[in-house]
């Protein structure tokens, strides 16, 4: 069976970049779709066609499905990636692509609906036996009855959104007489945020780390889980700093997780990239927290200690192809760390920054990844989200991988904007997590913008950044992606000859 003629990508920045190199790879032409506000993105250039959708709001942009349509009909597109983010996990889009005869490469609508909403999806893995946190999996309809039980359950309590995520819908409750006031708000918040204001409760998880499993199925009965990894390092319940695999992890618990995330994907009938997520409390109990039915911002810290390219398995499920491997024949190889690079201020809240790039070199040399969309002179747009790039390090072991992270934090050069660069040293260097000792709360215990002073630049960096703004400002276009002969050949390079990105 072939591949597709031609793949549209419903996405903009790294992830764009990301998927079009795959399918360069791949030899299948692809079409860029763009805002007013990204005309001389990256990711416009690196396609071979490119669309402008609409102004600069994603409400008129990279979320207006019609639009998007039109480019497949005018391009002849047979086949639509979108990343993550925009429209990756709505399964009204997924459901138009299928009418129109359009591959998506994700998993069906279907699978969406059940893991989109977090009652259905507990309700559906809790009959293949995975782990829940102790609650109500349906809806509160009687504030009461829900009171009851949330005094069998014990305080504290967590009032959760069943649609969405992000710490949207959110509270804790830490004594009885915060409940009924915690309710209200989460469900004005979640309608809100979601056009749902259905809440539920859960036992709220003391200690919790939170760590995921990624899937891959394929629609001739096979399921793989390619190991976890550690998303504990989370500032408003948004992940920034990721680990493959965990340090917390024994082979016992990885199996026993693993094999969780593939029941909890076989009890949607899932197909394709896929994400389980699960909180591991401080008794050594873990349970299902949700399902991301898309590719993670985080899966190069996977493809590196793999070997394999996701986003080629991905085009390869959905053109009808069965997976490149087994369960048995996946190892870890190494450990990878990743840092995403944000355009905000850890010492202001972790608050936006905008501005224009003056200065941007990414980093090089053996074991060192970025995925990026930048370059020196652009402006950071307002009007999406911050993550400007992705900084992936790996390393034969932990310790050589963390090393290794921090040297490439030392070499990446960006001003004009704030960054969670220097963020990244300080929990790179932080002893609970040299130690793999943290949880999601590591950042409120932890992190004193004080404690993060600024590291000025040295004569021969500000003589260095100058070069690049130099180069720049002349004319003289930097490439968008690192030359492979600059890399060093680790395990997870030769391993996939494929794997470039």
């Amino acid at each position: 069976m072939s591949l597709f003629k031609k793949i549209l990508i419903a996405n903009r920045g790294e992830i764009a970049i990301r998927v079009m190199r795959t399918c360069k790879e791949l030899g299948i032409p692809t079409v860029a779709v763009y805002s007013e506000a990204d005309r001389n993105a990256l990711h416009v250039r690196y396609a071979d066609e490119a669309y402008c959708i609409g102004t600069a709001a994603s409400s008129d942009s990279y979320l207006r499905q019609d639009r998007i349509l039109e480019v497949i009909q005018k391009s002849g597109a047979d086949a639509v990636h979108p990343g993550y983010g925009f429209l990756s996990e709505n399964a009204g889009f997924a459901r138009l692509l299928r009418e129109k005869g359009v591959a998506l490469i994700g998993p069906s609508p279907e699978s969406m609906d059940m893991m989109g909403d977090k009652i259905r999806s507990k309700q559906a893995v809790e009959k293949y036996g995975v782990p829940l946190v102790p609650g109500i999996n349906e809806a509160i309809t009687d504030d009461h009855a829900a009171l009851d039980i949330a005094r069998q359950i014990g305080f504290p309590v967590l009032v959760k959104a069943s649609a969405g995520g992000g710490g949207k819908g959110m509270r804790v409750v830490h004594a009885e007489h915060e409940f009924s006031q915690a309710i209200q708000t989460a469900r004005s918040e979640a309608k809100g945020a979601f056009g749902d204001d259905s809440v539920f409760i859960e036992k709220y998880v003391g200690g919790p780390r939170h760590i995921e499993f990624q899937i891959m199925a394929d629609n001739h009965g096979n399921v793989c889980h390619l190991f976890e990894r550690e998303c504990s390092i989370q500032r408003r319940h948004q992940k920034l700093v990721e680990e493959a695999p965990s340090a917390l992890l024994s082979p016992e618990l990885r199996n026993r997780m693993g094999q969780a995330a593939v029941n909890v994907a076989k009890a949607c009938q899932y197909s394709g990239a896929g994400t389980v997520e699960f909180l591991v409390g401080d008794d050594g109990n873990f349970y299902f927290l949700e399902m991301n039915t898309r590719l993670q911002v985080e899966h190069p810290v996977t493809e590196c200690i793999t070997g394999l390219d996701l986003v080629k398995e991905q085009i390869r499920v959905a053109a009808g192809l069965p997976l490149t491997f087994t369960q048995d024949e996946l190892k870890i190889q190494g450990h990878a760390m990743e840092l995403r690079i944000c355009a905000e201020d850890p010492n202001n809240n972790f608050l936006p920054s905008v501005g224009t790039l003056m200065d941007y070199m990414p980093p090089k040399g053996p074991g060192v990844r970025v995925d990026d969309c930048m370059e020196p002179g652009m402006e950071i747009p307002i009007y999406y989200d911050n993550m400007i790039a992705k900084l992936i390090a790996w390393g034969e072991d932990r310790e050589t991988a963390m090393q290794r992270l921090l040297r490439a934090i030392d070499e990446y050069r960006i001003t004009g904007i704030e960054t969670t660069l220097d963020f990244g040293k300080f929990v790179l260097n932080h002893p609970d997590f040299i130690a793999g000792n943290f949880d999601t709360h590591f950042i409120a215990k932890h992190f004193d913008p004080e404690n993060q002073a600024p590291v000025a630049p040295t004569a021969a960096e500000i003589l260095a950044a100058s070069m690049a703004a130099a180069t720049f400002f002349t004319g003289k276009k930097q490439s968008a992606q690192m030359p492979v002969e600059q890399q060093s050949q680790p395990l997870w390079l030769k391993n996939r000859k494929s794997y470039l990105s």
